[in-house]
């Protein structure tokens, strides 16, 4: 069945049982709905009841007057949350995806909507994964859990079980609906879909959470409520003793219906909307959709934020912060783009900056262009082409210049890979890796001037990886070596280059 799949018949009777593989949505408010929801504040009722009383008696200015308060309040609100609820929705329509599938013993590319439980989904790097599947085979696997764990570094996938109950960031041998797969190849059969996925679950908490009132809500209702049976005790009062002194009754009651409109606060509904609304709008300039207007003033009132930092605090980037070689330490300077050395001053790329650069660039398998900023494969590989495009460096220039005859892929033994080029006759080896598994295969030290790195040189580039990770960066070693041509690359010899520290940046706006 792996190799072959599911026949069309199968996938077909599957889907009609189990539905098509799409997450729920709140339905789409109509436009009367959110119209309608403008007025159910209780201030809203109490005017419009003074406005109708007013009519009554034939007090039309006090009654017009209130009546475009109304008016003008509720179509703020309208115009407000319609084109926020409009943008949330067009946000949720974007895109749509497909998937190779095997099916009757062909691959397929199917919509991730026909996905059925039991499909056997073929996996590349780029791809997203479009529902829960136990992995079959997996070369060289690491998947982006950002959107379900919020660790920001891809999680190498195999096929050995884990227990039944351990947690989404503990099960490796399974690909969750809506992470990314950054590097490696892999096989799974399709184990649930749709609302059944780990996406699904969180998605059906979201849609089942109740509504509920803001504070401001709360606190505008409690003041109506003490509005009304001020002005009805005292628009009683009021007449009780105009009667009592012998006063016309109609004209008594008149009077006491004239001071209970005239107490009411028309112009409070107003003020209160057209503050949330400019919060409203002033969260939007920072990218950020609020779809209920009164939900701004809960933001304001909110004490407590529970959020992963992924892609929340920061950006989900990894970035290029410190890079310390043998001759130098340089620190980067992202918002201009410049290499900064220890005083501060912007660096020039010297030789042996350029080669730790070079071998930062060779040393992966992700992709970056110009025209695509977020580029794809392994974040950290990514940096590392942001930091070589400082200094002119392009991955597919260099490898039209020096081709790529082999790699060794990222192994959780050796923590290190490595890909050779020819070059000048020769293989150029650019590996990158774990510090201390760089460094213990290393034997030398230095780009320009080699050196032997002697057993205390080793611990103190250790200590330095130790103190750049608490200072919160996460660290690689990088290295290189050069070997005949025909010869079979391995992590002998290599040339210690440069650490380098990395950091997801936290997001300023």
């Amino acid at each position: 069945m792996i190799a072959s799949g599911l026949t069309g018949a199968e996938a077909a009777s599957r889907l009609e049982r189990h539905g098509p593989n799409a997450l729920l949505t709140h339905p789409q408010q109509t436009v009367l709905a959110i119209l309608l929801d403008q007025m159910r504040s209780p201030v809203v009722w109490l005017l419009g009841a003074a406005a109708a009383i007013a009519a009554l008696f034939g007090e039309w200015t006090e009654a017009i007057a209130i009546l475009a308060v109304l008016v003008i309040n509720t179509l703020i609100g309208f115009v407000t949350e319609l084109r926020a609820i409009r943008s949330m929705e067009a946000l949720r329509k974007l895109g749509t995806r497909s998937t190779r599938v095997r099916r009757d013993g062909k691959i397929r590319i199917v919509p991730a909507e026909q996905i059925v439980p039991g499909d056997i989904v073929v996996l590349e790097s780029g791809d997203v994964v479009t529902a829960d599947m136990r992995l079959v085979e997996a070369k060289n696997l690491f998947a982006d859990e950002s959107t379900l764990t919020g660790e920001s570094v891809p999680v190498e996938k195999g096929t050995a079980p884990v227990p039944a109950d351990a947690i989404i960031a503990e099960q490796t041998s399974m690909a969750h609906k809506g992470t990314a797969i950054t590097r490696g190849a892999g096989v799974g059969v399709t184990v649930a879909t749709g609302m059944a996925t780990e996406l699904g679950l969180t998605t059906k908490l979201v849609i089942e959470a109740a509504d509920d009132t803001s504070p401001l809500e709360r606190k505008l209702a409690q003041l109506t409520g003490q509005l009304v049976k001020a002005t009805i005790v005292v628009t009683v009062l009021i007449a009780v003793a105009g009667m009592a002194t012998g006063r016309d009754l109609v004209l008594m009651i008149e009077a006491a219906i004239a001071l209970a409109v005239a107490a009411i606060p028309e112009g409070l509904p107003i003020v209160a909307t057209m503050a949330l609304a400019r919060g409203m709008w002033r969260m939007a300039q920072r990218n950020v959709v609020v779809e209920r207007l009164a939900a701004v003033e809960t933001l304001g009132a909110t004490t407590v934020i529970c959020t992963d930092k992924t892609g929340t605090l920061t950006e989900n980037r990894m970035t290029v912060e410190r890079l310390w070689l043998p001759s130098a330490d340089y620190r980067l300077d992202h918002a201009r783009g410049k290499i900064l050395d220890s005083a501060g001053a912007a660096a020039a790329v010297d030789d042996p900056l350029r080669r730790t650069m070079e071998v930062g660039v060779l040393c992966g398998t992700a992709t970056l262009k110009a025209e695509d900023e977020r580029g794809a494969g392994d974040p950290m590989e990514l940096a590392l082409l942001r930091l070589g495009a400082l200094a002119g460096l392009d991955r597919e220039a260099m490898l039209d210049a020096w081709p790529e005859r082999a790699e060794i892929a990222f192994d959780t033994e050796t923590k290190m890979m490595a890909t050779a080029h020819e070059r000048d006759g020769r293989l150029f080896v650019a590996v990158k890796g774990a510090p201390e598994a760089v460094l213990d295969a290393a034997a030398t030290i230095g780009a320009a001037a080699k050196a032997p790195l002697t057993q205390e040189a080793r611990e103190d580039w250790l200590r330095h990886a130790e103190t750049l990770a608490e200072d919160g960066l996460r660290v690689l070693a990088l290295a290189e070596t050069a070997i005949p041509l025909g010869a079979k690359p391995a992590y002998e010899h290599l040339t210690f280059l440069a650490l380098v520290g990395f950091r997801d940046p936290p997001r300023v706006r």
